[in-house]
């Protein structure tokens, strides 16, 4: 299951059923970032897609000579933007396509738009895009995508998951005919969780290259802003990195900082062996040929050699700046350890630190309260001082109590800090005898431990139940989990080990949001500032059980 895989396909497929021809993509802001998540402009050039534009646009010249295609979400705005647009039509011709599905009443006013019937084509798999409707359409739209009819489990200690459950299950079965897919012996399977299970996780600061970029320097759409970089080059003040396009960050996202390092060296110095030489002689029409057929392979090769340099230079300097190692392996301790007496020493020490940024030492006090949230001897009024003296903003000294809010005790339905049944509590002991390889990568998402009771058959119905009658006798093949309120990427490393671990087994995450540490921390903020449903897409519980 490859949810990028099948939006490209996807997308292929809208262009090519347009038939030959020079085309204009039209999309909305939401759809261009889709667009390209999965595809490269030279890659799309191919098709005979030579101009894109945004339907909100203003300021588009008529050109009949191109076949427009519009990939839009169907949202009120859109679908008014498409009125206007088919009224006084720019382009030959317009092939339709929606994200998700599109109401009769919509159809019908576009229909009545299109007096010159322009239109030849328009296809949608909508309703108001609140919060919860736009988690409804977003996976529904991926299990469009993946062709799956998924048998539905969700969190029971989070209403805003039983929400979401049934409204996926309400659409699945009002668009029915939509979702009859070939049955498979073991039906796909919906698992929808609470981000705020598991706060610990987003706090965390990272070490495998793709959790590190986004945490550190923060990755929108595959794209980097560098800007800020001191003495930046021009042309690497942003940088994409895609696994798709990219071959040496597809084969390091998940690998260590320590494995980049060495990595980085051999890209270079393979790319030493292979530049073309300052001297190199031209002196017949067969070594003219070989240059110029092997130029543009150099010419990539420089440039992923140049972006990578710089990321990773500038993730040196940040780790080296801001002490992250020494902040890294205490918060591991709050988050793995159960000992409360070096733990309060260890963020002491660190919050006496002058190098130390005022992130790191709120998310530092964030783990401890949450770590260490009911216990008797809790210094938490005492770190809340010294964030005080440091001159951390109040804003800043706020969200500790908002993250104890978001994801405390209180509101957890799962036994994120201390297990309780004995099979748990013996599994920790024996990973505490053992020790670990890497005191930076102690941690593990409590997601992990979800899907392996998961996959095990052990998850139970009490605490994840099914939605409706039916239930599963075997162990899962597909499983979609989606979080409501946001995943990341140390999430997403779990996964991936996950599916190269069990075979048969295949897992797809998503989320209203994928994280790093600022991120989750606005979420919070607006969660617990405003309470009920969360806006803009992330989500929270309405109340708990």
């Amino acid at each position: 299951m490859n949810v990028t895989l099948a939006v490209k396909q996807y997308i292929s497929k809208m262009v090519e059923s347009s038939g030959p021809g020079m085309k204009v993509l039209l999309m909305d802001r939401e759809t261009t970032s889709i667009v390209s998540v999965v595809y490269t402009q030279s890659e799309i050039l191919q098709k005979e897609v030579y101009l894109f534009e945004r339907i909100d646009s203003q300021n588009r010249d008529s050109m009949k000579h191109l076949k427009a295609i519009c990939f839009l979400r169907p949202t009120k705005e859109n679908v008014e933007h498409l009125i206007q647009e088919l009224r006084r039509p720019k382009y030959s011709v317009y092939f339709i396509y929606f994200s998700n599905v599109i109401s009769k009443s919509e159809i019908k006013a576009l229909a009545e738009a299109d007096e010159q019937e322009v239109v030849a084509e328009v296809q949608g798999r909508s309703w108001e895009p609140s919060m919860l409707s736009r988690c409804t359409q977003g996976l529904t739209s991926v299990l469009l995508a993946l062709k799956k009819c998924p048998m539905i489990r969700y969190q029971l200690s989070s209403d805003m998951s039983k929400r979401l459950a049934e409204s996926v299950k309400q659409i699945i079965t009002k668009e029915y005919e939509l979702f009859d897919f070939r049955k498979t012996e073991v039906p796909p399977l919906l698992l929808i969780l609470d981000r705020s299970d598991d706060a610990i996780t987003p706090l965390l600061n990272q070490w495998t290259y793709q959790a590190m970029v986004h945490e550190l320097l923060g990755l929108n759409n595959n794209r980097i802003d560098l800007s800020r970089v001191p003495g930046i080059n021009k042309d690497l003040r942003e940088v994409v990195l895609s696994a798709e396009n990219d071959e040496f960050y597809a084969n390091n996202l998940y690998l260590n900082f320590g494995e980049i390092g060495t990595n980085i060296k051999n890209l270079m110095e393979d790319f030493q062996r292979k530049r073309p030489k300052g001297q190199q002689r031209l002196e017949s029409i067969s070594d003219m040929k070989a240059f110029v057929d092997n130029y543009p392979q150099f010419k990539k090769m420089s440039g992923t050699v140049s972006k990578h340099v710089t990321v990773v230079g500038e993730l040196s300097r940040l780790v080296s700046e801001r002490q992250l190692m020494e902040v890294s392996e205490v918060e591991q301790e709050l988050a793995c350890q159960n000992d409360h007496s070096n733990a309060q020493q260890s963020v002491r020490r660190l919050l006496q630190n002058p190098r130390l940024s005022e992130l790191d030492a709120v998310r530092l006090v964030m783990l401890y309260a949450l770590r260490y949230e009911r216990h008797s001897s809790s210094i938490l009024p005492s770190l809340m001082d010294e964030l005080s003296r440091r001159g951390v903003s109040e804003r800043h000294r706020r969200m500790v109590q908002s993250v104890v809010e978001y994801g405390g005790k209180r509101v957890r339905g799962s036994d994120l800090i201390t297990p309780t049944d004995a099979v748990a509590i013996t599994k920790q002991f024996f990973k505490g005898l053992k020790g670990v390889e890497n005191v930076y990568t102690q941690h593990q998402p409590l997601l992990h431990d979800t899907l392996d009771q998961l996959i095990k058959g052990r998850l139970k119905d009490s605490q994840f139940p099914y939605l409706g009658a039916s239930s599963l006798r075997d162990r899962p093949q597909d499983i979609i989990v989606f979080v409501i309120g946001g995943a990341t990427y140390e999430e997403a490393l779990t996964v991936y080990n996950l599916n190269r671990s069990t075979p048969g087994v295949r897992i797809v995450l998503g989320g209203s949001s994928i994280h790093n540490t600022k991120s989750f921390l606005e979420e919070v903020t607006l969660t617990t500032g405003h309470g009920g449903d969360r806006p803009h897409g992330s989500g929270r519980h309405g109340s708990r059980r």
